[in-house]
């Protein structure tokens, strides 16, 4: 499947749960389930639990596909989820909390706590904000030297020279 492109896809799709799971599965383990805690690849999915069960004796055993991201011990689903994680990186100028609460139909609060999850693993690394097609853009920021007072104008320069460069890249 591919990733939905638009807002729209993004929350028909994983509105239904069953394509949110095997999205998020695809994602996490493409070469196939693994255990999270021995790294084995015998294990057996419980179908009425929506869990695996690794066949390699250790202590827990059973595990979802949330143990070891950004999703362990919410008890948010993966269909509120992936719409937000959509959101959080295709807004150029951020999303609030506000927004997503009204987005999605969640509580502010749970829209908070999302955010910062996200945030957080956008930080550490732990998810990849840029793949596929990257664009990239620049523009001057700052008044041009025609606009700018008599006295400034001759310390800052003319055209250009009085402006900033910036680099942006979505």
């Amino acid at each position: 499947m591919q990733a939905p492109e638009t807002l729209l896809e993004a929350v028909t799709y994983f509105s239904n749960p069953e394509n949110a799971f095997e999205f998020f599965k695809q994602i996490r383990w493409p070469k196939g389930v693994r255990c999270p805690r021995c790294n084995s690849d015998k294990v057996t999915f419980l179908e009425n639990a929506k869990v695996w069960k690794c066949r390699t004796p250790h202590a827990k055993q059973k595990f979802s596909a949330k143990v070891g991201t950004i999703f362990e011990d919410s008890p948010i689903g993966l269909d509120k989820w992936l719409p937000a994680m959509w959101l959080a990186s295709n807004c150029k100028n951020g999303v609030s909390s506000y927004e997503l609460h009204r987005a999605l139909g969640v509580t502010q609060k749970t829209a908070w706590f999302m955010l910062q999850r996200i945030r957080l693993a956008m930080q550490d690394g732990s998810i990849d904000k840029m793949s596929g097609r990257v664009e990239a853009d620049e523009t001057f920021i700052g008044a041009k030297a025609r606009n700018i007072h008599k006295g400034k104008r001759r310390a800052k320069g003319t055209g250009y020279a009085s402006m900033t460069a910036v680099q942006g890249f979505a």
